[in-house]
């Protein structure tokens, strides 16, 4: 195949043969072991110990053999009966657990004495160890110790066999009683004084728990009972008082009725008397402020007659004064140019008519003079009658402000006085002495109005009546126009 010689192949195949007939061999060659157990290989190079691993034993000049090292459990149960220290038959079965140390010493001391015995053959050697350790042990103690200490056994099983043990290469792990039996029946008895003391104390503590529960249940009858007439007492005190309460709110409730009755009368009355003084005041404040309204208007008339005069002052100083001044001014104007019109037409006449036309003129400028002068005296003149007809209003119009002060008087139907007993300024009194002041308070108001003192206008009317012209008569006397 390929170009490739027989030969070749056959070569390969032995080769291959060959090199799984050696792993075959080898692989069974080699030994492993497991964790429970321990190799012990002996003969060529000596005797040793493999565990947890693995190594090849060597046929023909080695032989290999598995130890165990697992726990054996096993009972230990004599058949004979073992004595006491009392001298009393028992049995008694346990239960040991016990193993190979796992020391490499302990290992070759324990294949020297049972690597070639089966596990029974082994157990029994290890079972008459332990059954004539326990016999020993089981004549120290008493019964009462066996059956009521089963560890303290154990434990001394297992200090006892522990040299023992050694020797062997085992350990013991564990040594538990199961049952302690005998034929006599001690253990039987043995609990019946417990069994009788418990019963008598159990009857005993039944006997005292019945005669507490009697003593407590007539202790709480008696405390019912004291509680329930201590109850029945605190009722019917408290209904005692619950009544004397409602009593007493009845009576407090009837005086604080009659007291608020009282009150309320009481205040009634001031509520009557308080209204009835209410009521005077506010007429009063009516009377009074109906006469504060007369005032008001009474100046407020004056005050538009004062306009009315000012007015007519205005005017007439507008229409009379203002005219005569314009007149005058116009007057003058016209005859100053009449008189530089006559000057020109002179100039340009003949020098002859130069004189005549200058006497012209200045009369004619003596005229205009003359009638601006009459213009003057005629707007003083109407000045003075200004002043007089003003001082004449005003002394005509005193009886209608009297009047108007004393009206609201007559339209009073009925004066309510209340009076506080201050002497003369109280009552009807006030009242007089109010209008006396109101009417003294007039000629104050004709100067307030006129804008002078009241003797200086009636000196102003002495003035004017001396003014007046005054003409003589047929008999030489003279007469005012």
């Amino acid at each position: 195949m390929f170009g490739i010689p027989v030969e070749i192949w056959v070569i390969v195949g032995l080769v291959v043969l060959a090199t799984l007939f050696l792993t075959s061999m080898l692989a069974r060659l080699y030994r492993k072991a497991g964790p429970h157990e321990a190799l012990i290989v002996y003969g060529f190079g000596g005797t040793r110990v493999v565990k947890g691993h693995g190594t090849i034993v060597f046929p023909m000049v080695q032989i290999c053999r598995g130890l165990s090292l697992e726990l054996m459990s096993f009972d230990v149960a004599p058949q004979q009966d073992l004595y006491t220290k009392q001298g009393v038959a028992v049995t008694v079965e346990a239960v040991a657990q016990i193993k190979v140390k796992s020391d490499v010493e302990s290992i070759l001391t324990a294949a020297e004495q049972f690597l070639t015995k089966t596990d029974q053959e082994r157990e029994g050697l290890i079972r008459l160890v332990m059954e004539g350790h326990l016999r020993g042990i089981i004549g120290q103690l008493t019964v009462e110790e066996i059956v009521k200490q089963p560890e303290m056994v154990g434990d001394r099983m297992r200090a006892t066999c522990a040299d023992d043990m050694n020797k062997m290469g085992l350990e013991v792990i564990s040594f538990t009683i199961k049952e302690v039996r005998d034929k006599n029946e001690y253990i039987t008895n043995m609990g019946k004084p417990d069994v009788a003391r418990i019963k008598r104390d159990a009857d005993v503590a039944t006997a005292e728990a019945d005669r507490d529960t009697a003593i407590k249940r007539a202790l709480a009858q008696r405390e019912s009972a004291v509680a329930r007439a201590q109850a029945d007492q605190e009722r019917v005190l408290a209904e005692t008082l619950s009544l004397a309460k409602q009593a007493e709110a009845q009576r407090d409730l009837e005086i604080k009725k009659a007291q608020y009755q009282e009150l309320t009368k009481r205040q009634q009355a001031q509520a009557d008397k308080a209204y009835d003084i209410q009521t005077n005041i506010m007429q009063q404040q009516v009377v009074a402020e109906s006469v504060k309204v007369l005032q008001v208007e009474k100046e407020q008339q004056v005050k538009v007659q004062e306009a009315e005069i000012n007015r007519r002052e205005k005017e007439l100083i507008a229409t009379v004064l203002k005219g005569a001044e314009i007149d005058r001014q116009r007057i003058e104007t016209l005859a100053a140019a009449e008189k530089q019109r006559l000057i020109a037409e002179a100039e340009g006449h003949a020098s002859a008519i130069r004189a005549q036309g200058e006497a012209e003129a200045e009369i004619i400028f003596k005229k205009g003079e003359a009638e601006a002068k009459a213009m003057n005296v005629k707007a003083e003149a109407y000045q003075e009658y200004n002043q007089a007809a003003v001082i004449d209003r005003l002394f005509a119009s005193m009886p209608e402000i009297v009047r108007a002060l004393a009206s609201p008087l007559a339209n009073v139907d009925k004066i309510t006085i209340v009076s506080t007993g201050n002497g003369d300024a109280a009552g009807m009194n006030k009242i007089t002495g109010d209008i006396t002041k109101m009417a003294a308070q007039v000629p104050a108001l004709f100067e307030t109005l006129s804008g002078m003192p009241l003797t200086e206008l009636l000196g102003k009317v002495r003035q004017i009546g001396a003014k007046t012209p005054k003409t003589d008569g047929p008999d030489g006397k003279g007469a005012s126009k």
